[in-house]
C-alpha cells in the first residue's frame, strides 16, 4: 500500500485537497470562506482528472513529425473536461461572490448563522 501511495501521489494530494475544501465548506460559517472551500474542492477535482489523463512518456494529442499512432498521445478528454470545469467554476464563483455582496449589503454580515438568525426574527 505504501509503495502504491508514492506512485500515485498526485491522486493522494487531490484527495487531501478535496478533504480540506470539504471540511472548510462544512465547518466555516463565513460565506467567503465557504466559497474558498468550494474552490479548493474544484481544484482538487481538476488535479485528479489531470492525473488520470496523463500517461508517462506520451505527449499532448497534437500531430507533429507525422506521428499518428494512438500510443504516442495522451487521452484529450480529461484535459477538455478540466478546461470546461474551470470555465464553469469561475462563473459559479463570480455568481456566489455577487450573491454574497448582496447578502452583506442587506444584512451587514457574512456570518451564515447570523443571517439565519436575522431571517428567523423577520429579516429586513
Amino acid at each position: 500500500m505504501g509503495a502504491n501511495l508514492f506512485t500515485n501521489y498526485g491522486e493522494a494530494v487531490a484527495m487531501i485537497l478535496f478533504g480540506i475544501g470539504f471540511g472548510n465548506l462544512l465547518l466555516q460559517s463565513n460565506l467567503i470562506k465557504k466559497i474558498i472551500g468550494l474552490n479548493i474542492m474544484d481544484t482538487a477535482i481538476y488535479l485528479f482528472l489531470a492525473e488520470k489523463g496523463y500517461i508517462k512518456g506520451r505527449v499532448a494529442p497534437i500531430v507533429a513529425d507525422g506521428v499518428t499512432s494512438v500510443e504516442a498521445y495522451i487521452n484529450p478528454v480529461p484535459s477538455g473536461l478540466v478546461l470546461t470545469g474551470i470555465v464553469v467554476s469561475v462563473s459559479v464563483s463570480a455568481l456566489m461572490l455577487a450573491l454574497t455582496i448582496r447578502l452583506y449589503r442587506r444584512y451587514h454580515t457574512l456570518d451564515l448563522d447570523e443571517i439565519s438568525t436575522l431571517l428567523k426574527k423577520g429579516g429586513q
